[in-house]
């Protein structure tokens, strides 16, 4: 195989919509058996470009050649005919059928008129080995992880036929361990002779796996460059368009009274299955309290628990004193918690409503904002472009629905609503998920300030390096209870990774303080 060989050319590609130029003239070349990166802050119209790769828009202006053939890809028939997939950040699976039954949806096996589903299974088992990607064809998409549901999708476009495969955002939402064995996967691709590109901001695997990056800012080519003749600081700074500071600046700071105490707390899941087991910690006034642990040990739970969300059955939390136990989501707001959700398209935002709307959510009923049993659209459109102004959320206008905007941006939007509300405690839940360098370096700066004006913050994240920077404490969850305490000022992964993995110390931080 020439490597030199285009499989993939874009000349000249623009694609506008109402007040914005998603991208303007772009050109791009994708090599025979690469893997090539498309870099870029969120908003800086990677996606969009590959969609229109994918037939799923169609550019206003540009050329697009595959395999050296011009070509209109008119819709994603067109593109799988091509050869071409695409793996969404959000995955397209039903979740009631079976793994074998998403892969073959719309190309089955039949026998006669009927869906050979035992053919269909084998095919599946078949290609799942071949390709390295261990799936079971039988078991159902809702009762597997996130990690092997990228798996079925992946599979899903090469039982199709792709010999060039893009993957969008393809870790936004991987453990750390998943997306080692992810990156081990698109190389074993590219070995095969599949082309590939990577939509992704994230640096380290950028150098990790790409043979090239191209990076986009703001729609515009900034460079193509070889990953062999640059670095993560070169690359950041293409992106956005300045310097980037990888250390988070955190003065030392001396935490006052106590803003939140959990006591005892224990929740039952809906199988019945105890998810919380004795939870007991504090949150001061002035300090960012780090919650760490591998996904599934009951982290979720214990936000649900203390922003009522869900009911504990035993235990207490207490905001100032003051009992919040098994309130409502609205009282304990009004009593003064803020909360940035895990999944701000399910929790945090109304995708259907515009950014001026989501900005009231949770105080639409304040005199502020209504008038009788109407709301003064006047005073929610005014408060929404001083936050807009103030944290930089970039849109097209303030009527603009959240669901337009780049996951970046949707996350500003939500942290200038919390933190604007002025909070006695704030909880971040996985703050900078999915957000590319520069929205980072901006959200962990947000959360020290208000630090430092004397919140108190309670993060919960999977990304060690983020509660490290943060956090003035690390708790450490397994299995639904606090293993202990590590020092977040003295790094020790061995010591944490040993809690994480359900290894209690002799004595805990928190016990040889009290």
């Amino acid at each position: 195989m020439d490597r030199n060989l285009a499989a993939v050319q874009l000349k000249g590609i623009t694609k506008r919509f109402p007040g914005l130029v998603a991208n303007d003239s772009i050109d791009f070349e994708l090599k025979k058996g690469e893997i090539h990166a498309l870099l870029g802050e969120n908003g800086a119209g990677k996606s969009t470009l590959m969609n229109i790769l994918f037939g799923l828009y169609q550019p206003d202006e540009g050329e697009i050649y595959v395999n050296g053939e011009k070509t209109v890809i008119d819709g994603a028939a067109k593109a799988i005919e091509l050869g071409i997939g695409m793996v969404h950040q959000h995955f397209k699976l039903v979740q009631p059928f079976t793994v074998a039954e998403n892969i073959v949806l719309g190309n089955e096996p039949k026998k006669g008129l009927s869906i050979n589903y035992k053919l269909a299974n084998e095919k599946v088992r078949d290609i799942s080995e071949r390709y390295g990607l261990k799936v079971d064809p039988q078991v159902r998409i809702k009762d597997i992880t996130v990690g092997m549901q990228q798996r079925v999708e992946i599979l899903k476009t090469l039982y199709r036929g792709a010999e060039i495969v893009i993957f969008d955002e393809p870790t936004a939402v991987l453990t750390v361990q998943e997306i080692e064995e992810l990156i081990e996967i698109i190389r074993n691709l590219a070995a095969e002779g599949k082309s590939i590109i990577i939509i992704t901001h994230k640096l380290k695997e950028v150098m990790a796996l790409a043979d090239t990056v191209t990076v986009i800012r703001r729609g515009k080519v900034v460079r193509t460059v070889s990953t062999s003749e640059t670095d993560e600081r070169k690359l950041a700074e293409l992106m956005v368009g300045r310097d980037v500071s990888f250390q988070v600046e955190k003065t030392k700071n001396e935490p006052g009274k106590t803003v939140l105490s959990v006591d005892s707390l224990q929740m039952k899941g809906e199988q019945g299955k105890q998810v919380l087991n004795g939870v007991s910690f504090n949150v001061r006034a002035g300090e960012i309290v780090g919650i760490a642990g591998v996904d599934g040990n009951g982290q979720s739970e214990l936000i649900y628990a203390i922003t009522g969300m869900r009911q504990v059955s035993g235990g207490s939390v207490k905001l100032n004193d003051r009992d919040l136990t098994n309130k409502s989501p609205r009282k304990v707001s009004l009593a003064g918690v803020g909360h940035i959700p895990e999944d701000r398209h399910k929790h945090g935002l109304v995708l259907d409503f515009s950014l001026s709307e989501n900005m009231i959510l949770g105080s639409y009923f304040e005199p502020e904002f209504g008038r009788g049993v109407f709301i003064d659209y006047g005073a929610m459109d005014k408060l929404a472009t001083k936050l807009v102004d103030e944290f930089d959320v970039r849109t097209s206008g303030i009527h603009t629905h959240a669901r337009a905007l780049s996951g970046g941006n949707q996350q500003k939007a939500i942290i200038a609503r919390e933190l604007h509300s002025d909070p006695d405690l704030l909880i971040a839940v996985q703050p900078t998920r999915g957000l590319d360098i520069g929205a980072i370096e901006y959200v962990h700066k947000r959360l020290v300030e208000a630090r430092n004006q004397g919140k108190a913050i309670l993060l919960v994240s999977f990304e060690l390096d983020e509660l490290y920077a943060l956090s003035d404490r690390i708790a450490v969850m397994y299995e639904g209870a606090i293993m202990g305490e590590v020092d977040a000022e003295h790094r020790d992964d061995q010591q944490l990774g040993l809690m994480m993995a359900g290894n209690r110390p002799e004595r805990s931080h928190l016990e040889k303080r009290g």
